[in-house]
């Protein structure tokens, strides 16, 4: 479903922010993607969105060059970045239908699928309402109602609790688990460690740029009595 094939950013032709990074993620998993501040999972995940070019490497989404095709390849994905930043000065009924019409969602579909998930996550009663009036709860699961509107294949997610009233974070959790489960792909970064355990079936830690771990949490873990996040800790103490 993703793939990254020695993917490296450099910035001023010699600071390398992500160095030959190789990941292949599989369809019907939650990836978790972790590292400390500064470690390049930002930068990643930019490139993987096509926010940034990578200055070497290849990225596939489905099977799609991100680079050689890159609108037929963000069409294989949706993405929750980690600050909601969006339209202020439109409604949000306007922002989902937006969001809908990019992806090509049929009328009938948008509807039922925009009353679903606003209905779910407690923002249906306030989408005529100007997004600029919104708190930043309200925002990040606008945001989040936006990205589950198309079903793409890969759900790519940063940060996507911070903001969210527990209901919310569970019902997320829930979403992430059940598009797995019907055979997409969730792209997961955080720093919630506990929950990263809890819900990834791998985990890859980034450090530096490089790769430095990608296993089943379990793995990582090497039968350690620790939890994930002293493990982390102990991957990552050089950083």
């Amino acid at each position: 479903m993703l793939v990254l094939n020695k993917v490296t950013k450099t910035y001023d032709g010699e600071k390398k922010a992500v160095n030959q990074l190789s990941l292949e993620v599989a369809p019907g998993e939650i990836f978790g993607f972790i590292g400390p501040n500064g470690a390049g999972k930002t930068t990643t995940i930019k490139m993987i969105t096509g926010l940034l070019p990578p200055t070497a490497g290849q990225i596939l989404i489905n099977g799609v060059d991100l680079a050689a095709s890159p609108v037929a390849a963000k069409r294989n994905f949706t993405y929750v970045p980690d600050h909601p930043e969006i339209f202020s000065a439109i409604r949000g009924i306007d922002y989902l239908h937006f969001l809908a019409d990019m992806y090509e969602v049929s009328a009938q579909t948008r509807r039922v699928r925009i009353e679903q998930y606003t209905q779910l996550f407690g923002i249906y009663d306030f989408l005529g309402e100007i997004i600029q009036s919104y708190s930043h709860g309200m925002k990040q699961k606008l945001v989040i109602c936006g990205a589950l509107l198309p079903e793409a294949p890969l759900f790519i997610l940063d940060e996507p609790l911070v903001g969210l009233d527990p209901l919310a974070a569970k019902h997320l959790k829930e979403i992430m688990g059940k598009r797995c489960a019907a055979g997409g792909t969730v792209f997961f970064s955080s720093h919630l460690l506990t929950i990263v355990e809890q819900i990834c079936d791998r985990i890859a830690v980034i450090n530096q740029g490089e790769l430095i771990a990608c296993d089943r949490p379990e793995r990582i873990k090497n039968g350690s009595n620790h939890s994930l996040e002293e493990i982390f800790l102990e991957l990552t103490k050089d950083a």
